[in-house]
């Protein structure tokens, strides 16, 4: 069984050492050898983004994913990107805090 089913398998089941390496690290040993660190990063971005999280959180990611080599416009496309999965109206509300987390003032009177 290769490492990757196997991780999932024990994710799946809950074990609890497997989802705290998980929760913990934030990234499997096997996740961090496929995404190189500015797409992982890109990909937490767009969980975030999906989630609602707070702009401290957005723009502390941001920051690590600038770092990291994104540019404003893989940023900004993450957000393009989960779209068609969390709708407009997320997109709408995301849209001004990730704005705020690349350090532009948005107007929502514009």
């Amino acid at each position: 069984m290769e490492e990757v089913e196997r991780l999932l398998r024990r994710l799946a089941l809950n074990d609890e050492d497997s989802v705290g390496r998980v929760l913990v690290s934030g990234t499997s040993p096997e996740a961090s050898a496929a995404l190189d660190q500015k797409v992982d990063l890109l990909v937490r971005l767009g969980a975030l983004l999906a989630l609602g999280a707070a702009t401290a959180s957005l723009r502390a990611t941001v920051e690590r994913a600038q770092e990291a080599g994104a540019s404003e416009a893989e940023i900004v496309e993450v957000l393009v990107a989960v779209a068609p999965a969390v709708g407009l109206a997320r997109v709408v509300a995301e849209a001004p805090r990730l704005a705020t987390a690349l350090g532009y003032e948005i107007d929502a009177d514009e």
